[in-house]
């Protein structure tokens, strides 16, 4: 008689090898967290095998340093309170710096790349030989830049990281002329750089001519090159056609090259450039021809560049490898005469396409575009006037199978509503989109967008062979009323009438014809750019109106207050947000609202009161994670959180995480304690500049310390 035994095997039992590989996929940090809390040996694994490290808390506290990530090599300083500080000074405590840097080295041996705030050179100067073997450094700082010689902030990382390949200056303010000098001194090091991002949003310039020449010529080896340049050619040592020849004769083994004004950081005017930029397209074609191995490319010279469509064709011909590609003031990048493919429509490679204020782009050209280039999954289109709501949803019908990532930004014919009816074919599909909130013709009845694509259907394969499972239909059905009824849950009876009356979607499998809700399935992240004054309530209405699967939501609020009077309206429409059930994070960015943040004339508001106004039902949302930016007064370099967004933030129950990106009152910190569930506040001043000495009455360091010995002292619920 046979007994069969059956025995349970269980991840557990796999040999300590494979876990560990197992873990060491895993990249998701509350994911790994969860993963230590498992049993001994996946807490073991799961520190053995961490690679990357983000450090929050005191800096002085040397307790608090963890001790049990000795495989670390991506280690992030940046974060440590009081932030924006020095980070090896005493501050107001009597630590050496030099032990509080030894014991970070016993810590963490084995790191090779650092991120830091360095707001004096003494940070370097302290922290540089604990890790002579550093590859990448990224640098942050907003203060401005203290009085020191020239280039006094990189001589300690150029002496002691003789083998650095890469260095981000992206989020540090400093002066052009403090790196190329350096460079120069030490040519071994700048040799064995392959990267160096040197798009710094604070310039206001950017680099000049002879400093670039400098730059590509002590690195010759670089694979990457990120840099503001200054492009107008009213300014000596403006960039045209020499520079642009020296950065490929100099470094030609460039994959990734952004070349981009300083101006072109901000949303801006797309009329806003009047003169043309002196970059001819003989020496664009000589450009593009020496840079063979390019994958990844942004021109944003916000000067006109004329007759580019064959520079462009040169570009697709000669750069094999282009999968990213941004151009900004580009005029004649198609032509769309007759059906013969030309211009950027040539780069048929392409991934990611980005097209700025390119007045003479039309829809002809957007739909030559689409057909060309039929492996795009990102398109964003700003400040294009030619373009209509039928060029983009033909575009979206000839990339319906690979399109996922939308921008359409700052085009006069487009309204929120037109250009979401225009995504039609992709709503379905489409997983990151970003739209301006201009309600110009929501009262304008719903109109069909009309999709010429037959036309296309023999020149382009992607197309599919039924087209009608596209386009809107207007007959009715009682079962999907009933499923829409359900999905308006969060809908007014107003809301939900609008709705069923609105054109649907057909459902190309079943042959059911009827009304139901705009479901955008696979929809995850939403950018929204509104004006100030405006309203979010009308967002549904436009045709976002249902969203199951919406995790993050980035909303920009951007114009002058101090015109303005106060809205007839409450609130700026928050509790709108509360018919997408999955979201949990949100970036709400008023940091380029300005007004007055004392005194404001009759009649007028002041920042508190706009700040009431745009958080107002916040409350209601069910946010993890928060970013907020509070509206800045410019007269004074004042960006504070006020009371009432202090008093609103905290009723936010469900809050995890909170940033706020710039200074407040220490009692008005002290509200947030109130919420349970909250485990990690940053007060940071990133913007530029930065206070250089915070007012007697906001957040200073003793400050800050205080709250978060506040904080860590609270119980935190399983």
């Amino acid at each position: 008689m046979a007994l069969n035994v059956t025995v349970a095997t269980t991840i557990n039992d796999l040999p300590e090898v494979i876990l560990s590989n197992i873990v060491a996929l895993v990249s998701d940090t509350r994911t790994r967290n969860s993963l230590a809390l498992v049993c001994r040996k996946f807490r073991s694994l799961e520190r053995a095998t961490r690679w990357s490290l983000t450090l929050r808390g005191n800096a002085q506290e040397l307790h608090m340093i963890p001790r049990c990530f000795g495989s670390v090599t991506h280690l992030d300083l940046s974060h440590l309170s009081p932030w924006g500080h020095a980070l090896l000074s005493p501050l107001e405590s009597s630590l050496d710096p030099y032990l509080l840097a030894y014991q970070l080295r016993v810590t963490f041996p084995s790191v090779t790349s650092l991120t830091v705030y360095a707001r004096s050179a003494s940070t370097l100067q302290v922290l540089a030989p604990q890790w002579p073997r550093l590859r990448h450094v990224k640098l942050v700082r907003w203060h401005q830049r203290p009085q020191s010689p020239a280039g006094a902030d990189f001589v300690p990382l150029m002496e002691k990281c003789q083998l650095l390949s890469s260095l981000d200056l992206s989020e540090f303010y400093y002066w052009t002329e403090d790196l190329p000098p350096v460079l120069q001194a030490y040519p071994n090091v700048a040799k064995s750089l392959t990267k160096l991002d040197l798009l710094t949003t604070s310039i206001s310039e950017g680099f000049k001519d002879h400093e670039i020449r400098v730059i590509t010529k002590a690195c010759p080896n670089l694979q990457q090159l990120l840099i503001a340049c200054m492009f107008d050619p009213r300014y000596i040592g403006f960039v045209g056609d020499e520079v642009l020849l020296a950065i490929a004769s100099n470094c030609p083994n460039l994959t990734v090259l952004h070349l981009a004004d300083p101006t072109s950081f901000s949303r801006g005017d797309p009329n806003n450039a009047v003169e043309d930029a002196r970059i001819s397209r003989a020496a664009l074609i000589d450009f593009f021809s020496a840079l063979p191995f390019l994958e990844e490319l942004v021109m944003d010279v916000c000067k006109y560049v004329r007759d580019s469509g064959l520079a462009l064709e040169v570009l697709g011909s000669k750069c094999p490898r282009l999968r990213f590609l941004k151009l900004g003031h580009f005029h004649g990048m198609c032509l769309a005469v007759g059906s013969q493919l030309d211009g950027i429509a040539l780069c048929q490679g392409l991934e990611s396409l980005s097209i700025r204020n390119s007045p003479d782009l039309t829809d002809m050209g957007l739909i030559e575009i689409a057909r060309g280039c039929c492996k795009l999954a990102k398109l964003h289109v700003h400040g294009c006037s030619g373009i209509t709501a039928n060029g983009v949803s033909t575009m979206a019908t000839l990339l319906r199978r690979t399109l996922v990532d939308v921008s359409l930004s700052r085009c006069e014919n487009l309204d929120a509503a037109m250009s979401l009816r225009s995504l039609e074919p992709i709503r379905e599909r489409i997983r990151k989109l970003h739209i301006d909130c201009i309600w110009k013709n929501m009262e304008d009845p719903v109109k069909d967008v009309s999709f010429a694509v037959n036309e296309f259907e023999e020149a382009d394969d992607t197309i599919v062979s039924n087209p009608n499972d596209d386009f809107m239909n207007l007959s009715g059905n009682d079962e999907y009323e009933d499923r829409a009824k359900k999905k308006c849950k969060y809908w007014s009876v107003g809301e939900c009438s609008n709705a069923l009356q609105s054109n649907g979607h057909r459902n190309g499998n079943n042959g059911n014809n009827g009304y139901e809700c705009k479901n955008w399935n696979r929809l995850q992240y939403l950018s929204l750019w509104i004006g100030v004054g405006e309203l979010l309530t009308q967002l549904p209405r436009a045709g976002l109106e249902y969203c199951p699967n919406l995790e993050e939501i980035h909303i920009k609020v951007e114009g002058d207050c101090r015109k303005r009077h106060k809205p007839k309206e409450q609130e700026f429409g928050l509790r709108c947000l509360l018919r997408y059930p999955r979201l949990s994070k949100m970036k709400l960015d008023c940091g380029d609202t300005i007004g007055f943040a004392f005194t404001a004339p009759s009649g007028q508001m002041d920042l508190s009161l706009w700040e009431r106004f745009f958080l107002h039902g916040i409350e209601d949302l069910r946010l993890q994670e928060l970013h907020y930016w509070p509206p800045q007064d410019q007269d004074v370099n004042r960006r504070s959180l006020s009371l009432p967004a202090a008093g609103l933030l905290a009723e936010c129950m469900s809050l995890r995480k909170l940033f706020i990106h710039g200074t407040t009152h220490e009692h008005f910190m002290m509200f947030l304690l109130k919420i349970g569930n909250l485990r990690d506040v940053q007060l940071r001043e990133d913007y530029y500049p930065a206070p250089e000495d915070d007012m007697s009455t906001e957040m200073r360091v003793l400050s800050c310390c205080r709250f978060e010995e506040a904080l860590n002292r609270r119980h935190i619920p399983p």
